[in-house]
């Protein structure tokens, strides 16, 4: 699959208009909402994701995106978006039930039932909202209609089977130094994630998405590993709303074309959770006390 090339003065123009990274300080300092992609079917799962979507399989008795929402409240981010789809209804009924398995509660019945719920737990204040994104549709889709709900931009994206270390601060700091449109931050291999060209100053030249049958072997380089940083225009302006699309596709290289990609190099832990096989070394790890991505205190 053959990197597009695209030429859009007239929008290149328009975004360098719309580079605003926050209008305060306040806003500047403050950490960014997260929109989190977990609406896909997890097909290589096989039987494991019949019947829970991927992100909501357990590591250490917790589902894969509670580990990813706890890696970036780690960084102060605590207002999430989730763009479900797939099995929707199973991370619905997570959330609404949260709180009672979370810990100790006084139920009152009758005609006026309470709840209360004992003592502290880490999620205290997280603000979860649960964007219904289809059945079918592809991340750039889902990514769209869930950005309506996001309280303020910048955002962060990430994907809800990748498990990392990624020190969100520091991407956040990167993303706001170079003042373009999207960030997207790229570690080494494996093969089958996208592949990113870099000029020397991290500016993306063409970004290749998962090219499996022409691309058997990793290539010299970075791939994307998602935990991407979003301005508004970067989803207004090249996002289509009248058709469904992947991110990683035609968005992602437009956005490259134009100049308006920047990456993130990140030189730690990181994993997809694609098989059962990865799902299983995950477990391992987190069952040994040596989990890479737990950057959290518990």
């Amino acid at each position: 699959m053959e990197s597009l090339q695209i030429s859009r003065p007239a929008r290149v123009a328009a975004a360098a208009a719309d580079r605003v990274v926050s209008e305060s300080r306040a806003e500047i300092e403050a950490a960014p909402p997260a929109v989190l992609l977990c609406g896909g079917a997890g097909q290589r799962m096989g039987d494991l994701a019949a019947a829970v979507p991927k992100p909501m399989l357990t590591v250490g008795g917790t589902p894969l995106l509670m580990h990813i929402m706890h890696t970036l409240a780690t960084h102060g981010s605590d207002e999430f978006v989730l763009a479900i789809g797939h099995l929707g209804n199973v991370v619905k009924d997570f959330f609404l039930q949260f709180q009672a398995y979370a810990g100790d509660f006084t139920i009152r019945l009758g005609r006026q039932p309470s709840v209360a719920v004992h003592g502290d737990f880490p999620e205290e204040g997280w603000q979860v909202t649960c964007a219904d994104t289809g059945e079918q549709a592809g991340t750039g889709t889902r990514l769209r209609a869930a950005a309506r709900l996001v309280p303020r931009w910048p955002i962060v994206v990430a994907y809800g089977d990748v498990l990392a270390d990624v020190d969100v601060g520091r991407l956040m700091k990167y993303h706001r130094a170079h003042g373009r449109l999207a960030t997207v931050t790229a570690a080494a291999p494996p093969a089958r994630f996208g592949h990113l060209a870099l000029t020397d100053d991290h500016r993306v030249s063409r970004f290749d998405e998962k090219r499996l049958a022409e691309q058997p072997a990793a290539e010299a380089g970075l791939v994307s590993i998602g935990f991407f940083v979003l301005e508004k225009a970067a989803v207004e302006r090249y996002i289509p709303a009248d058709r469904d699309v992947m991110f990683e596709e035609d968005p992602i290289r437009e956005l490259a074309a134009d100049g308006e990609l920047m990456a993130y190099r990140h030189d730690g832990y990181w994993q997809p959770i694609d098989t059962p096989k990865e799902l299983a070394t995950a477990r391992g790890e987190w069952d040994s006390g040596n989990a890479p991505w737990k950057v959290w205190q518990t």
